[in-house]
C-alpha cells in the first residue's frame, strides 16, 4: 500500500500550469514544511520540506485557496522518477501526488499568522469544553442521540 498523511504549512504559493491535453488539465505543484516530531541532537533542521503534485480537481482547489504560508492536510502517495538534466546528470525525484487536501486550521487562526486569505473557506469554531475538558451537550438533544446519556 502507497499512502501517504501530511500535515504542514505551504512554503509559498502553487505553481501552477496547465496540461496540454483535451482536457486542459490544471497542474498545481507546491512545497510543504513538515515539521518533524522530534528534534535529533546537533540537527538544526526542524521541518521537512516535501514536494507535492495535485492535478484535476484538486490542481484547481490548490489554483483558487492554497496560498503561502496556509496549514493543510494531503493525504495521497509517494511517487518516484528520474530525469536528465541540461547538464547530463541524471536527478532523481520524490513527489507526493494529491488524492486530497483540505484546511488544517480556521481562516481566523491562519490570519492571526499573518497569512490570512480573503477567498479561503472557514471552517466553524469547536464547541466550548467545560473545565473537565468534555464538550457541553444541551439536555434537549437527549432524544436525538443514539445511547443512553
Amino acid at each position: 500500500m502507497n499512502k501517504v498523511i501530511l500535515m504542514g504549512r505551504l512554503t509559498r504559493d502553487p505553481e501552477i500550469r496547465y496540461a496540454n491535453n483535451e482536457n486542459n488539465t490544471c497542474i498545481a505543484n507546491y512545497t510543504l514544511a513538515v515539521d518533524r516530531r522530534f528534534k535529533r541532537q546537533g540537527d538544526e533542521q526542524t521541518a521537512d520540506f516535501i514536494r507535492c503534485v495535485a492535478m484535476g480537481k484538486n490542481g484547481e482547489f490548490a489554483e483558487k485557496y492554497l496560498h503561502q504560508g496556509i496549514k493543510i492536510v494531503v493525504e495521497g502517495r509517494i511517487q518516484t522518477g528520474s530525469y536528465t538534466n541540461k547538464d547530463g546528470n541524471k536527478v532523481y525525484t520524490t513527489d507526493v501526488v494529491v488524492e486530497s487536501h483540505e484546511f488544517a486550521e480556521s481562516k481566523a487562526a491562519s490570519g492571526q499568522n499573518g497569512n490570512q486569505s480573503s477567498s479561503a473557506p472557514t471552517r466553524p469554531e469547536p464547541a466550548s469544553a467545560d473545565s473537565n475538558g468534555f464538550m457541553n451537550i444541551p439536555d434537549s438533544i437527549d432524544e436525538e442521540l443514539p445511547f443512553k446519556a
